[in-house]
């Protein structure tokens, strides 16, 4: 049997105020926090050439946010396979 979760007064009231924007938001955070998916998504090692100087500035600028820098490179491709994400613009040769 479940433990019964009682909120006070004052916690409801706000929630019923909350824009469906904000209860997206934050079911999403809530959903990413908690959810450990049974059969988690497989990685795959990959081998990248990339300059030296661009490696080791974007090292340096993901240590100082105190991200790891292989975890911003994963976020900035899930960033960028996003349908709002903004495109570079596109240069001929």
């Amino acid at each position: 049997m479940r433990p019964t979760q009682f909120f006070p007064a004052d916690y409801l009231e706000r929630c019923r105020s909350m824009r469906p924007e904000q209860i997206v938001r934050f079911l999403e955070e809530f959903r990413t926090l908690h959810f450990k998916p049974e059969n988690p998504v497989k990685s795959r090692l990959i081998s990248l050439k990339v300059p030296e100087p661009l490696l080791e500035a974007f090292k340096t600028k993901a240590r100082l946010s105190g991200i790891p820098y292989q975890t911003q490179i994963k976020r900035l491709m899930a960033l960028w396979l996003e349908p709002s994400a903004p495109r570079p613009a596109r240069t001929r040769p």
